[in-house]
């Protein structure tokens, strides 16, 4: 993140999109030398007809939802693009039935304990925290008036806090209490620390102290609490997907999970952007100043995420068994 603040500061926003170019080309040619050909091919088809269908299927829904607010939800146009992806999705699942080679082999689900509960949590942990980092960066920049370098800056310590989380102590703590609990823990701190955000106040003063002082009273308390949670629950999540998977399943498993985190993260910051900006407007026709409007709209983004993160830890303790 500080490192898209530099290069927004200095270049210019589309450049964080080709900082991703040169490491895509290294990993490439790194491949052969690191990772050992094996000692078996195995012959397959791609999936294309699936690929499609669902690619077409979360694209239209993400679109929809996106541009509900300006078309108006019961409209021609929200209606279509909705039962459109409604329909590719049907598609997508009666195609995995029939194909040999499915992209999703549906039967996954049934042979692996705790597959579906745990995409299902990793899907809202991905709508809970990267809806947080999108609405905390506009707090940032349009409420404190924080430029995109001082922006990252700011996340700094929340990166640097996950980065020796996960790295040094989450595995310690998982060996010691177990995935479950980890997770679950994990899932409320971020419930708590992201609802935390929602009390981050509009009215300040024009000068950098008061909009550092703000900083250190509400937004980096919270951001450390939401990194600690972070950090307890997305490997404990990730581990769960695959722990029960048999060996041959054990690739889908790893790849389905985190395709679900995406698209968790997809829909759930369309979602949030369309209510924030949908309380927003009616706030400003109703007369309220357009930075207290703003600010209220990200409260209830803030205030939704955290409900997500919280439905989050709910179904891990109800919904997922795990051997530790």
């Amino acid at each position: 993140m500080c490192s898209w603040g530099i290069i927004t500061a200095w270049l210019d926003w589309p450049w964080v999109f080709l900082i991703n170019v040169p490491i895509g080309i290294a990993v490439l040619a790194l491949i052969p030398k690191l990772i050992p050909r094996g000692s078996r091919k195995k012959e397959g088809k791609i999936d294309y007809l699936g690929a499609i269908t669902i690619t077409v299927s979360l694209a239209l829904l993400v679109y929809s939802i996106v541009t509900a607010n300006d078309v108006g939800w019961t409209s021609a146009q929200t209606v279509a693009l909705l039962s459109a992806s409604v329909i590719s999705l049907a598609a997508f699942v009666a195609i995995e039935k029939r194909s040999k080679e499915p992209l999703v082999p549906l039967h996954i689900f049934k042979a692996t304990p705790s597959l579906l509960s745990s995409n299902i949590v990793m899907a809202l942990l991905g709508a809970a925290w990267v809806s947080m980092w999108f609405f905390l960066n506009l707090y940032l920049q349009q409420i404190l008036n924080y430029g995109p370098l001082e922006s990252g800056l700011a996340l700094l310590p929340m990166t640097v806090l996950i980065m020796v989380m996960m790295v040094g102590a989450t595995p310690k703590l998982i060996g010691r209490l177990g995935i479950r609990l980890n997770m679950i823990t994990g899932l409320a701190l971020l419930a708590v620390g992201i609802l935390l955000f929602s009390l981050n106040p509009a009215n300040i003063g024009d000068n950098d102290s008061s909009n550092n002082g703000v900083f250190l009273a509400y937004v980096l308390p919270a951001s450390i609490i939401s990194a600690l949670g972070m950090s307890f629950s997305y490997i404990p999540v990730l581990t769960s997907a695959v722990a029960n998977a048999k060996k041959g399943d054990v690739g889908v498993a790893s790849g389905l999970v985190n395709t679900t985190y995406q698209i968790g993260s997809a829909l759930g910051l369309a979602i949030m952007v369309s209510i924030s900006a949908m309380n927003t407007e009616s706030l400003i026709n109703e007369g309220i100043k357009s930075l207290d409007a703003l600010n209220n709209g990200f409260h209830l983004a803030f205030i939704g995420a955290s409900f997500i993160s919280a439905v989050a830890a709910v179904t891990s303790l109800k919904y997922i068994k795990t051997k530790t």
